[in-house]
């Protein structure tokens, strides 16, 4: 059914992973540019099918729920500056093309771009329709802390093949681009637009997860939460002041920041992160604890620039080095690494606890990853594909880029990198590894 056309411009904001209000160029330059506005958020189809290689459910029950918890805070943030966030079912190409042909004449069509294949895919696609509406596409680049434009390459294939290289040219020839100052009231959406509901985990073929107590990450998902978080963490508490010696920590929600799920979903902006850290050690301290937190939002960026350099090699068996490894594919030892019976207690209690809660620590991943790859010799991708459909914090950039690193066929100048379970067991979790997190 076609609805009457609204007087003035429509855009179209297909939010993907950037489900926050705060410095949101995509909404911001939607507002600019238009007299009405529709906030939009697909449930793809294709996000919850099988993994790749091995068929793994792509998305799991802890992630399920973040991210339908961040989908109802987004709504009820964007209800509040008079706006609304519609929600639909289907492939967010299809979805559009109704939408263009439901309410008349768009505009625009307005997102931000990802870095890897299927998220690709889906902007191709995207504009495919555009162009056959006579719609404009608008897409911008927010998901770093620093800009895709502002790398000081004359091209994404000069990027340094070596993180601290690329950390050093970035640091001495760039700056982060200050945080977009978003208006008190959004523009209005259309009338007549039914804004669907929010679905529930059994509309997916899951349950929700029952919390584990003991969890490390016992939050919610959603800006209002992410913000809170960071409150919390730097003027609350000061904890970012320690975060270095900390971070290595494996139980508890304070050992370190615990953004990462939240970045992942873009519910928070790398960008005010960074601006908080820099006010917090003009007003506080500034130390090694503050710069590492940049530090590691860094590493954060550069798995996303390494995706982009490198394009769907970081999904390949042989990684970025075109590698020859004789990788194994035995999946009785695959079932007990991923369900904790391998034997080795703090391999076991790290899988056990990311089987129950949907999260892990740094370490815990480092560990279970060096086990997996260099003591099991199994295929890595097994491993990535696994951390996929449980990780709260799954992000797939980063996500590939560690296992990659992990695996010695990725960004790590260093040969044969393995970790020593007994020692690393005994070094960070001692008695405890024994005692308690054994029981997960």
């Amino acid at each position: 059914m076609r609805m009457m056309a609204a007087p003035g411009r429509i855009v179209i904001c297909l939010l993907r992973n950037d489900l926050r209000y705060h410095d949101n160029e995509v909404l911001l330059w939607a507002h600019r540019n238009a007299d009405y506005i529709v906030p939009l958020y697909c449930f793809d189809p294709r996000h919850y099918v099988g993994t790749h290689y091995y068929n793994f459910p792509k998305t799991g029950p802890h992630r399920l729920k973040f991210l339908l918890e961040s989908i109802k805070d987004l709504r009820n943030t964007l209800k509040k500056i008079g706006s609304n966030l519609l929600l639909r079912r289907g492939h967010p190409e299809n979805v559009i093309e109704d939408l263009i042909k439901q309410i008349g004449p768009v505009s625009a069509v307005a997102l931000q771009e990802e870095a890897t294949k299927e998220e690709l895919d889906v902007e191709k696609s995207l504009k495919q329709v555009c162009t056959r509406h006579g719609v404009k596409y608008h897409t911008i680049w927010g998901s770093t802390l620093y800009h895709r434009e502002d790398l000081p390459f004359r091209h994404i294939s000069g990027l340094p093949d070596i993180y601290t290289q690329f950390r050093k040219a970035v640091e001495a020839q760039c700056k982060v681009r200050p945080t977009l100052q978003m208006p008190e009231k959004l523009k209005p959406l259309p009338g007549g637009l039914e804004e669907g509901s929010v679905p529930t985990a059994e509309d997916f073929g899951e349950q929700d997860p029952l919390t584990d107590p003991r969890t490390a990450f016992p939050c919610s998902g959603g800006e209002s939460q992410a913000l809170q978080r960071l409150q919390h963490y730097f003027w609350d508490t000061n904890l970012v002041a320690s975060y270095k010696d900390t971070r290595n920590g494996l139980i508890g929600m304070d050992y370190s920041t615990k953004f990462a799920p939240w970045l992942a979903l873009g519910c928070i902006s790398p960008r005010y992160i960074f601006e908080q850290i820099r006010k917090y050690e003009k007003e506080q301290t500034a130390n090694q604890s503050t710069y590492w937190v940049i530090f590691e939002l860094l590493w954060r960026d550069y798995f996303r620039f390494v995706a982009l350099k490198y394009g769907r090699r970081i999904f390949f068996l042989r990684g970025l080095q075109d590698k020859e490894v004789p990788w194994k594919k035995d999946l009785k030892q695959f079932e007990a690494w991923k369900e904790g019976r391998t034997g080795v207690p703090f391999v076991d209690a790290n899988m056990r606890e990311l089987a129950m809660t949907g999260f892990m620590s740094n370490r815990g991943r480092q560990n279970v990853a060096s086990f997996l790859t260099k003591d099991l010799g199994l295929d890595w991708r097994m491993g990535a594909e696994w951390f996929e459909y449980l990780l709260v914090d799954y992000d797939v950039c980063s996500n590939y880029g560690n296992w990659l690193y992990s695996a010695g066929i990725g960004n790590d100048p260093r040969e044969n990198r393995k970790f020593n379970m007994i020692k690393q067991g005994l070094d960070y979790d001692g008695n405890v590894c024994v005692q308690v997190h054994e029981t997960f």
